[in-house]
C-alpha cells in the first residue's frame, strides 16, 4: 500500500523542505534502545520523513525504515504536527544522535511504552500531589528582600490561577505548607480528566522541571511566557544570585536547559491534543 509522506531534507542549504513521495516502507529488524540521559550515536540516516498509517496515525520513517520505541513498538503518533515535530529533531541531528537533546521523542516513547504501566487516573492523581508541594505555595519568613521578591512575583500567578479555576489554594511559610482544599483538588482533577494519557505525559514532564503545577497551567494556558515561568520556578535561586554572584556560564546553560525541557512539554500538551492537520506551506513558510 502506498502512502503520501511529507520528507523533511536539510541537506538543501540547510532549510527544510517538504515534498510528496511514495516510499515502499520498510520495518526495522532491532528496535532502537537508548537511554536519554547521556546517550549519543553516530547519525545512521540520511533523510527523515512522515507518514499516515493505519487507524490514521502517524509513522516517522528514518530512510524509510519505520521508527519503533525503546521497547520495541511501532512509533505511531496521534497527528500529523506531532510527527512532523518529531520529525524535525532527527533530522536536526548532526553527525552524531544525542539523545538526551530530543525531549519530544522522548514523551513519545513514554506514552507509547507507559514503562511505568499507570492509568490515567494515576497520572492525574501524580499531577495533584505536585500541588501539595507547589512551589509558589511555600514562602520564607527572611530575607525580607526574598518575601517581598516572592509576594510581588508569585502572588499575581497564584491570584489569577485562583479565579481561572474558581478555586482557593492559599501561601505559607509553615514547613508543612498551604492545606488545600478538597474542593480545589477536586476542581483540578476534573480539569485535567479532560486530558489525554497524551497530555498528561507531557504535563508531568513540565510540572518536574518546574516543581509547580499552578506555573504549569498558567504556561499551557498561555498566562504566563516559557520565560516567565522559568524564572519564576527559579526565583529564590535567582535572587541569591544577585546577592552573592554565580558561575556565569553554568548558570547560563542551566536556565537555557531548564527552559529548553519546559517548552519541549508544553509544545507536546499542545501538540498531542492537535486535531487538524498541518499545511506543509506553513510548516515552509
Amino acid at each position: 500500500m502506498f502512502k503520501s509522506v511529507i520528507r523533511l531534507q536539510s541537506r538543501l542549504g540547510g532549510v527544510i523542505t517538504f515534498c510528496k513521495v511514495f516510499p515502499r516502507h520498510e520495518l526495522f529488524r532491532n528496535a532502537m534502545k537508548y537511554s536519554t540521559a547521556s546517550a549519543e550515536r553516530k547519525r545512521f540516516y540520511q533523510d527523515v520523513s512522515i507518514s499516515q498509517g493505519e487507524g490514521g496515525l502517524y509513522e516517522v520513517n528514518l530512510d524509510r525504515k519505520k521508527l519503533k520505541t525503546p521497547s520495541g513498538k511501532l512509533f505511531t503518533v496521534p497527528n500529523e504536527a506531532l510527527a512532523i515535530a518529531v520529525a524535525t529533531e532527527w533530522d536536526a541531528q548532526k553527525d552524531s544522535i544525542r539523545f538526551y537533546t530530543m525531549h519530544l521523542t522522548t514523551l513519545c516513547n513514554t506514552a507509547l511504552d507507559n514503562p511505568t504501566q499507570r492509568s490515567k487516573e494515576q497520572m492525574i492523581s501524580a499531577a495533584l500531589k505536585f500541588l501539595e508541594t507547589d512551589t509558589i505555595c511555600y514562602r520564607v519568613d527572611e530575607p525580607p528582600g526574598l518575601v517581598e521578591l516572592q509576594r510581588n512575583e508569585w502572588d499575581p500567578v497564584l491570584h489569577w490561577i485562583e479565579s481561572r479555576y474558581n478555586v482557593t489554594i492559599g501561601s505559607s511559610s509553615s514547613i508543612l505548607g498551604p492545606e488545600i482544599p478538597e474542593g480545589t483538588k477536586e476542581t483540578f482533577r476534573q480539569h485535567l480528566g479532560s486530558f489525554s494519557l497524551w497530555s498528561l505525559t507531557g504535563l508531568e514532564f513540565v510540572i518536574t522541571q518546574l516543581k509547580s503545577l499552578i506555573l504549569s497551567l498558567g504556561m499551557l494556558d498561555r498566562h504566563l511566557s516559557v520565560e516567565r515561568a522559568v524564572l519564576l520556578s527559579r526565583l529564590e535561586e535567582e535572587y541569591q544570585i544577585r546577592r552573592w554572584g554565580n558561575v556565569e556560564w553554568a548558570h547560563d546553560y542551566d536556565m537555557y536547559e531548564l527552559r529548553a525541557r519546559t517548552a519541549a512539554g508544553a509544545l507536546f500538551v499542545h501538540l498531542s491534543s492537535e486535531s487538524s492537520t498541518i499545511k506543509h506551506k506553513l510548516m515552509q513558510d
